[in-house]
């Protein structure tokens, strides 16, 4: 006996205005890890000072448990939720992207550091509290989605974790990458694609969000919000604590702090939302990098990691008005 209609995706329809768009972008960022060459940065690796390769294997080993952590539990989730069958497809091949992700980093470590190094920076992902703790904070958003306010603080905590809580970790690739010479930049080509990936990401849950918002009671609206920033904040609290322990060593978590600040205000107004926290400039070398990023090569194939000087991103590079067209500047 059929309980239910089973439904065939109709491609041949429009839902919205940017999911299409959203799945032919998802195909052209389309890459996968054996396409570079991170063992050409053995060089440089072995140049490097010891806390400054700690460093390195820490932020990839911690990026690699988030991005499993989307892959098999964030985006299977919210694609489950979601009714229509075109962002569930959407969705699950940016959850594909997650796991090429979390592949990545471990062909980043196969080519710079012996088996007993890979299994100690595997072994410290499980044993790090603060790394432990965020995931299993955004994760316990995750497996909650059956009202629709249930499925937009799932949302949110998958933007916060895309746009806010990865970018701990690449700060340190993208500074190495930006110096002159630049360093590891052909891991460096491999964190840009991630970077890449992880911004539509972003942008895609956290619009589907706000469609989600305007749905609820006026009741519920405050109450999402203010749980929206209690995370943010508990989430911001462990983020400091983490970026600490792993940056202190080369005096570079005040900027990672600085850096993260600017990273929330980004998630947040993915989610619709105004930016919380003050304007303050983030490190030269590291903003130049999300700007090459930006105005290079974010919306159109697939690229490599380049080095340059271009404009500044400015707050209106992220107004974009996407029932007109759907473009990011």
């Amino acid at each position: 006996m059929v309980t239910r209609i089973h439904e065939a995706i109709n491609w041949n329809e429009q839902i919205d205005t940017f999911t299409q768009a959203f799945w032919d972008q998802n195909w052209l960022q389309m890459w996968k890890d054996t396409e570079f060459s991170p063992g050409k940065d053995s060089k440089v690796w072995r140049s490097m000072s010891p806390e400054e390769r700690d460093v390195y294997k820490k932020v990839l080993g911690g990026l690699t448990l988030l991005d499993t952590e989307q892959s098999i539990i964030g985006m299977p989730s919210i694609a489950y939720a979601v009714p229509e069958l075109q962002r569930k497809a959407v969705l699950s091949f940016m959850g594909m992207m997650e796991s090429m992700h979390a592949k990545s980093y471990s062909t980043i470590f196969t080519t710079l550091l012996v088996k007993e190094e890979i299994d100690e920076v595997f072994e410290w992902v499980k044993e790090n509290k603060y790394l432990q703790y965020k995931a299993e904070v955004v994760t316990r958003y995750y497996k909650k989605t059956d009202t629709p306010k249930d499925l937009y603080m799932a949302m949110v905590a998958s933007v916060l974790l895309e746009s806010f809580l990865f970018y701990s970790g690449f700060f340190f690739p993208l500074y190495l990458a930006g110096q002159a010479p630049g360093r590891m930049v052909h891991s460096g080509e491999i964190i840009n694609l991630i970077l890449r990936d992880e911004a539509i990401h972003g942008l895609y849950v956290g619009m589907i969000a706000q469609e989600i918002y305007t749905t609820l009671s006026e009741a519920d609206k405050k109450e999402v919000t203010d749980e929206t920033y209690r995370l943010l904040f508990d989430l911001m609290d462990n983020e400091y604590l983490y970026t600490e322990e792993i940056y202190a060593q080369i005096s570079l978590d005040t900027e990672v702090k600085r850096f993260l600040r600017y990273n929330a205000n980004k998630a947040l107004m993915n989610l619709g939302m105004e930016p919380y926290y003050d304007n303050e400039e983030i490190n030269p070398i590291v903003e130049n990098g999300l700007n090459t990023l930006s105005t290079h090569d974010f919306f159109s194939t697939k690229g490599f990691y380049v080095s340059g000087i271009v404009e500044p991103l400015r707050d209106e590079d992220f107004n974009m008005n996407y029932e007109d067209e759907f473009i990011v500047n």
